[in-house]
Parts: structure tokens; C-alpha cells; sequence
């Protein structure tokens, strides 16, 4: 069985080509994607051991989308199929000043209307040492977010460590009733990404700073770490990256990153994944740290979802290797 058991849902992704926008566009370029998968993806391209769960359709749309995972080497054997459609989400790439955006077609999607008792968890979990999931998961329906308390209550009885990452979506849901399902959900939780006006309106921790927020966390809801990642925007196309990662009284600060965006979109699942990566692999907090700020400012440059990259192209960003010529 997989080390790492992510779940969530998984996404037919449909992008205009070339930066165009949606009302201009005469045909998308499909892919697929969603935070939870995008994870697992990223710990199996570094050569950790990977699973995703879900519920898909019973259909060669869906059947496509599990062949490109199992070809990134994350394990599909506990996807259920069920339902009658995939969820769906366009995608207009920013370009300069204009932001990017995206537009959500997944109601009544086949993991939203899933059954939470249909999901085997003692066994899906058989032999795992990670649950990680996402805010996003418990914003699709009550269904999801009761299959969620079911996934975290097993991986709490089984002694597994838990990651939480708060990927807040308020085209899904508003702050307020994204407080009072996920509040109770926190038991349990050992790493916690999130940003700074996330754990403000949603999990209710106040702070000026960073680390006073961090703090706050810890000590509402007992995260033994507390990770955030680091934006400075200049526009659509470029922004300075990094991170950071609190430990009761101690934190690190990653390096900086000046990045030219082709694709910014699953860049915090990549970070995410690579600290899970890092972490199990036996990395110090620090060192893990940096191996993640590096594996998310690579997945800027890369198209799609997925972060398309292996463990010596981060090592040797972490160790300076960087710029346009060509490798031969």
C-alpha cells in the first residue's frame, strides 16, 4: 500500500489556449487536476510512494483521467466508480496585469454525491504512514465532509500523520460555514498549511504577523507544524516565491524565488507535496522547507495541474543549479 493517501476530487481541467479568454476562445485544451491528486502526484514524481482516493464516473472520460495517473506512478486502486459525471473546471490564464480565472462546474459531480459509508477506510489506509486532504474536499457537500470525519477519525486510530491543507475556495463556500465544518475537523491534524487571512476568517486565530498566527494555531488546535506559502505578485506573469514552516517556538524561512509563470496553478500543491516528501524522507524541518519552496516555484514553469518534476531537478534548484541553458 501507498506511504501517502490522498483524497479529494478530481477534475476535468479546460483551458483556453493561449492566454485567450473564455469569450473568444473556439476550442479548450483538456487536462485534468484537483489539489488532493495534484499532491500525490507530486510525492510519487519525487519517488515517494503515492495513493489517491475518489469517485469517478463509470466512463472513458474518467477512465482517461485514472490512466494519466497511474502513468505518474500514484496508486488508483481505492478510486470508486459511481455517479454520472466528472466535475469540471475552466481555466482563463491571466497575462500582465489581467488575473487569471476560473470558472467551477461541479455540482452534482460524482464525488459531491458521494456515500461516506461506502468508503473502506481501515483499508485504505492499511499500511499508509500519511492521510493528507484539503479544504476543498468538505466545501462540495455534506456527504464529502462527513466521508472527511470518517477518513480522519481512522487515520487518528491508526496513528497515522495527518496533513491539512486550507485551500479556501469562496467560490464554493463563505468563510463563516467554512469555519463551522472544518473547526471540528482539526483534531488530529499534525501539519497545517495555511495562510495568514485563511486562519483569520476561517479558523478564527487572530494575529498581526506570521508567527503570531502560526502560534495561534498551535495552540487552538494542537498542529505540531504550521506551514505557509509566500507570494509577492508583480502580475500575472511574474511573482517572488517562498515559504515558511513553524515548529513550536522555532521557525524557518525559505530562500526567495524570482519566477516567470507559465502556469501558476497547483504550484501550493506542489509545495504541499514536497514537504510531506521531505518530511517522511527524514529531511530536518528546515531542509524540508526549502526542497518544497523549490519544487513549488518549478511548478510555475510547468503547464498544467500536475508538477511534471523529478527529485534531482528540485535538489538542484535547493543547490543554486538554475537559469536557461540547455542541459545536455
Amino acid at each position: 500500500m501507498a506511504d501517502v493517501v490522498t483524497f479529494g476530487e478530481l477534475m476535468l481541467r479546460l483551458t483556453t489556449p493561449g492566454r485567450q479568454r473564455i469569450a473568444q476562445a473556439q476550442h479548450l485544451e483538456m487536462g485534468f487536476g484537483g489539489a488532493e491528486a495534484n499532491v500525490a502526484v507530486m510525492i510519487a514524481q519525487l519517488g515517494g510512494s503515492a495513493g489517491f482516493v475518489t469517485r469517478l464516473p463509470a466512463n472513458a472520460l474518467a477512465d482517461r483521467a485514472l490512466e494519466e495517473l497511474r502513468g505518474l506512478r500514484v496508486d488508483v486502486a481505492g478510486v470508486q466508480r459511481g455517479g454520472d459525471r466528472i466535475g469540471v473546471y475552466y481555466l482563463e490564464q491571466g497575462a500582465s496585469q489581467r488575473p487569471g480565472r476560473i470558472i467551477y462546474d461541479r455540482g452534482a459531480s460524482a464525488f459531491a454525491e458521494v456515500d461516506p459509508g461506502a468508503f473502506e477506510w481501515g483499508r485504505l489506509l492499511e499500511g499508509a504512514r500519511w492521510l493528507h486532504w484539503s479544504g476543498i474536499t468538505p466545501a462540495l457537500s455534506p456527504e464529502a465532509a462527513e466521508l472527511t470525519r470518517h477518513a480522519c477519525a481512522t487515520a487518528r486510530a491508526a496513528g497515522l500523520r495527518v496533513s491539512f491543507d486550507m485551500n479556501y475556495r469562496s467560490k464554493l463556500w463563505g468563510a463563516e460555514e467554512a469555519g463551522r465544518v472544518l473547526r471540528p475537523l482539526m483534531t488530529g491534524v499534525d501539519l497545517c498549511v495555511c495562510g495568514v487571512e485563511e486562519a483569520r476568517s476561517v479558523l478564527g486565530v487572530d494575529g498581526e504577523s506570521e508567527a503570531e498566527v502560526a502560534e495561534g494555531l498551535q495552540a487552538a488546535y494542537g498542529f505540531q507544524q504550521v506551514a505557509m506559502t509566500r507570494r509577492r505578485a508583480e502580475s500575472a506573469d511574474r511573482c517572488k516565491w517562498g515559504g515558511v514552516l513553524f515548529e513550536s517556538a522555532q521557525h524557518w524561512e525559505s530562500a526567495w524565488y524570482d519566477v516567470e509563470i507559465v502556469d501558476r496553478v497547483g504550484a501550493g500543491d506542489g509545495f504541499t507535496g514536497a514537504l510531506i516528501y521531505g518530511l517522511l524522507s527524514g529531511k530536518g524541518a528546515g531542509e524540508a522547507l526549502e526542497f518544497a519552496v523549490a519544487a513549488g516555484a518549478l511548478k510555475h514553469t510547468i503547464v498544467g495541474d500536475y508538477n511534471r518534476v523529478g527529485r534531482e531537478e528540485v535538489e538542484a534548484l535547493v543547490g543554486g543549479v538554475s537559469g536557461g541553458r540547455v542541459q545536455r
